[in-house]
């Protein structure tokens, strides 16, 4: 009995940082975790809930994810859910969506069927809107700026992306929408003019930045200022217009996402690990241009790890390609080609080169060219008679 006054006569650490919540007095030190979680279920809209409960949703799983949405007022728990329904997705399906973005419960049924209008601009069917949701309901149900994205979607399908392309940025990249449409159209000259004063014909112009948009999207967050700066730093660094196109195209835009000083320290370390000139530099990057997009502690790690293989400095220059994959990739594939008596120190690195899938083509080949033919005693003999 004297340590419960004891207690409550002094709070702890903890109770005292929670004094500008507004919340009853708290018990004693020893319970207050058990009593915060009373208190917060006592704030719970209980109608939502219930109405969660029926639904089959893991109400738990809220509380520990996003547990602000059962304090709200007002939730269409129901409506949401009819609206899913109406475009196909099932009881199981509708509790998933809700349990992983429970925020769409604070979402009004007007501004959903917005967005749902939204997204079929660009989905074929409501098919495939629904499985769009089920694998992003937080994109979808970022229920704001819908005029802009309107806009900026239209924009996107002027310029000839496909509406496939286009729904892929609104579940991944959906940042790009938020901007107002005129900044992304002088984003788009801004690219259209670097490529023809690159030497880019008008005729692949067109071809050239889809394929570039397709590949990253989020070269539209970037600002003109920053595509003219990095145009003029590689031009300092005796880079041709071709090369500096080519480098454009093999870096999918993320090429205007590097930091002028990190280049110029990862081409000075490429330099010095290679012991190469200039313009035979200049021809390695071209080849490779990880060796400006990863920075020098990263290009060090994978190169270190390279020679620990017994893979030579020489072979590393005839494919520096193989800087693009990680120590641990690298070690999995050389002991793959070892199984195979193939011992990639005293060969080419093409066979360790590449993605995953044409690492296995290639390994595939190597396997079955290793393969002897079985011998079948009862098979008969090809004589010439």
């Amino acid at each position: 009995m004297l340590w419960k006054l004891l207690m409550r006569a002094q709070p702890c650490r903890l109770c005292s940082f929670r004094k500008l919540q507004p919340t009853p007095k708290y018990k004693p030190c020893y319970s207050c975790f058990t009593y915060t979680t009373d208190t917060q279920s006592n704030r719970e809209n209980k109608r939502t809930v219930e109405k969660l409960f029926k639904l089959s949703v893991d109400v738990r799983k809220i509380r520990r994810l996003k547990g602000w949405v059962l304090l709200e007022d007002k939730t269409y728990i129901e409506e949401i859910a009819n609206l899913l329904q109406q475009l196909g997705a099932k009881e199981t399906s509708i509790a998933s969506i809700l349990e992983r973005c429970p925020e769409a419960i604070v979402c009004s049924p007007a501004a959903v069927d917005t967005e749902r209008k939204l997204w079929q601009l660009v989905c074929r069917s409501e098919e495939e809107l629904i499985k769009l949701i089920e694998q992003f309901p937080e994109s979808f149900f970022a229920v704001k700026d819908q005029e802009n994205r309107k806009l900026n979607v239209q924009f996107f399908q002027e310029l000839g992306l496909k509406n496939v392309v286009i729904s892929r940025f609104l579940t991944t990249a959906s940042n790009i929408f938020h901007h107002p449409v005129e900044k992304n159209k002088q984003m788009i000259m801004t690219l259209q003019e670097s490529y023809l004063s690159l030497g880019g014909s008008e005729a692949n112009m067109k071809v050239w930045l889809l394929k570039l948009l397709s590949q990253n999207p989020f070269i539209l967050l970037n600002s003109p200022e920053v595509i003219k700066e990095t145009l003029r730093f590689l031009q300092e660094q005796d880079f041709t217009d071709l090369e500096i196109l080519q480098l454009l195209s093999k870096l999918k835009g993320f090429l205007f996402q590097l930091c002028p000083k990190s280049v110029e320290n990862s081409i000075s370390f490429a330099k010095n690990a290679f012991g190469c000139t200039d313009h035979d530099l200049k021809q390695l990057v071209v080849k490779c241009p990880a060796l400006l997009y990863y920075p020098v502690p990263v290009l060090e790690e994978r190169l270190q790890g390279l020679l620990k293989e017994g893979i030579s400095v020489t072979q590393i220059r005839e494919t520096p390609m193989v800087l693009e994959l990680t120590p641990q990739i690298v070690q999995y594939r050389i002991r793959k080609l070892n199984s195979l008596g193939y011992r990639i120190k005293d060969g080419h690195l093409t066979n360790l080169n590449g993605t995953k899938k044409e690492f296995e083509a290639n390994f595939g080949k190597i396997q079955a060219k290793n393969r002897r033919p079985i011998f079948n005693p009862v098979a008969p003999l090809n004589v010439e008679e």
